[in-house]
């Protein structure tokens, strides 16, 4: 009876010392896993910015020019015609002839609508074959082709009837333009965390996410507003590339 009195006792008693181990124990992980994740929350973020300014190197143009006769046959060869006086006129200017391209010929017919008033119904009436085609310059000789867009005029005089459109200028080198914008982003925005981490006593650890903002680019000194989606400026011919990185950081 003593006996069993002891083994119950300590029975009780190795129980309450495990019992007493355990939450011990649990309260330890628990204790360092709120700290893990209280430290794992330390965190920096930050947007670098980076833009430059460059010159394009490859200019585009457009023009349309066109014949309206009521014989098919005829408003063609005239056609014809204004593309041979267009391509000499080009090549006087310096363009050479595989920067020239010529588009397909659109013909449609022309109608005029009339109103009749002695029977009060509309009627339409066929006032020719209106024949045109695109003419196109893609060079990298911009002064020449910028004042070839603006003299282009001339060849009214020479009866051509020339509809031309502004140029767009691009850059060849786009690309690596964009790499580069994107390192000095990444480095702009490291050095804004070094220095936030610094001013807080801290130290910057890894990086632990990045994210990439849309290039904006837009015309030198022009008033253009960024969107959401990006800008991309083909009318001006010098320009400013800008790109933004999101980046977060542990602090340590």
């Amino acid at each position: 009876m003593f006996l069993n009195t002891i083994i119950m006792k300590n029975k009780h008693l190795v129980i309450g010392i495990f019992t007493l181990l355990t939450v011990a124990v649990g309260t330890y992980i628990l204790g360092n896993a709120y700290k893990y994740k209280f430290k794992s929350s330390q965190t920096i973020t930050v947007t670098g910015n980076a833009k430059i300014d460059f010159e394009s190197d490859i200019v585009k143009w457009n023009a349309t020019f066109s014949k309206v006769n009521f014989d098919l046959k005829t408003a063609s060869e005239q056609l014809k015609k204004d593309k041979e006086i267009i391509n000499n006129y080009l090549i006087s200017k310096g363009i050479s002839e595989k920067e020239i391209r010529f588009g397909a010929v659109d013909i449609y017919k022309d109608y005029q609508n009339i109103y009749d008033e002695n029977t009060g119904r509309n009627y339409s009436k066929f006032t020719g074959y209106n024949l045109s085609q695109n003419v196109s310059i893609a060079s990298n000789q911009l002064n020449k082709v910028d004042n070839i867009s603006r003299e282009i005029s001339d060849l009214i005089s020479q009866g051509v009837e020339l509809s031309s459109q502004p140029a767009n200028y691009y850059f060849s080198k786009l690309e690596d333009l964009k790499l580069k914008l994107i390192s000095s982003a990444a480095e702009n925005a490291r050095i804004r965390a070094e220095n936030i981490a610094q001013q807080a006593n801290s130290k910057l650890g890894e990086l632990v996410k990045a994210d990439l903002g849309v290039f904006q680019i837009t015309g030198q000194n022009d008033d253009e507003d960024y969107s959401y989606g990006g800008v991309f400026n083909t009318t001006s011919r010098s320009k400013t590339a800008n790109v933004t990185v999101k980046m977060n950081f542990r602090s340590n």
